[in-house]
């Protein structure tokens, strides 16, 4: 189990946003690492409207909490009016892959009859992150039989050849003191062609108890063991990580005993914490994520000493 310590609100995004697209938030906090001193942390900024545009903050490697640079403009904007995306865009992950950097992203659109639809988008660099381009204006992971409202990656592994992808799936709502909340679990999927996804993909997480939806999956590797952080909410409006383990990334089993962090008692993530992202530092492992409100305040981040064999070794028995 990992013990994880705070270090506290690292990007506050009213207080140090850079322009209007950067009004609040940074959904989803995603660490990507560009050099031995630097990480990237790529995240959705919201404007006034709650649009959300992808962006970056870059922190040193050794410190988070010392800020190097910020993105003066999205790196990925909305999309076209009338296409899946031109609601608003967020991370799912961003990962290096053949020819370049791939970002996969998740767009909003708004309808009539539901809250929101919420599907897969594939942009990619050329330039080391500084700008995405998108691949196609449709959704590499679109509708299908199940999958009506949500389809949205956020892991993926590019492993011998194929993209290995783990993502959110939703179907319908749930409705809560008269509003709609989206359900959703956690299914998989493989491809050899990201223009191809399969339909047939095998369920991962479901929701549990009073749970109604479990999403964000984030999927690391642990030598020859998977370990999954993912989030989880209740009709009772708790909000919060949890952990799986897996030998083949297809069959899990929560531990969510084992996250090894809790709310805190005052501040910005004392009612909510959310989409926790790993990074590993040397002998550290440092933790993003977001808290109250989904991220509204910006993102922080924990760290924990690097046992990572030693846990994967005591979690997976």
């Amino acid at each position: 189990m990992f013990v994880w310590t705070r270090k506290g609100l690292v990007f506050d995004t009213a207080r140090q946003g850079v322009g209007g697209w950067m009004r609040h938030s940074a959904l989803t906090p995603t660490p990507y690492r560009l050099d031995d001193e630097r990480i990237r942390v790529y995240a959705g900024f919201r404007d006034e409207e709650g649009v959300s545009r992808i962006g970056y903050v870059d922190v040193r490697a050794d410190d988070p909490s010392v800020i190097l640079g910020v993105s003066t403009a999205p790196v990925l904007d909305i999309g076209r009016d009338g296409c899946f995306d031109d609601n608003g865009v967020i991370l799912g992950d961003v990962v290096d892959g053949p020819g370049g950097l791939y970002m996969f992203y998740v767009g909003f659109q708004r309808v009539a009859k539901a809250k929101f639809l919420a599907f897969t988008g594939l942009a990619r660099s050329i330039d080391g992150g500084q700008r995405f381009f998108r691949t196609q204006e449709t959704p590499i992971l679109d509708r299908a039989h199940g999958r009506s409202t949500i389809g949205a990656v956020h892991t993926a592994l590019y492993e011998e050849g194929r993209w290995r992808l783990w993502y959110a799936v939703g179907d319908d709502w749930e409705s809560i003191d008269g509003c709609d909340f989206p359900r959703y679990h956690i299914r998989y999927a493989e491809t050899d062609d990201l223009t191809r996804l399969p339909r047939e993909d095998h369920v991962c997480l479901l929701p549990q108890g009073t749970e109604y939806r479990i999403g964000r999956p984030r999927v690391y590797r642990l030598y020859d063991r998977y370990v999954m952080y993912f989030t989880r909410g209740n009709v009772t409006g708790e909000y919060f990580p949890g952990v799986a383990y897996s030998d083949d990334g297809l069959a899990w089993t929560r531990r969510d005993e084992t996250l090894g962090l809790a709310l805190a008692d005052t501040g910005w993530d004392s009612r909510v914490v959310c989409y926790p992202a790993l990074i590993r530092q040397r002998d550290t492992l440092w933790m993003f994520y977001n808290g109250n409100d989904m991220g509204v305040d910006g993102f922080g981040v924990a760290h924990a000493h690097d046992a990572w064999h030693e846990e994967a070794d005591r979690a997976c028995g």
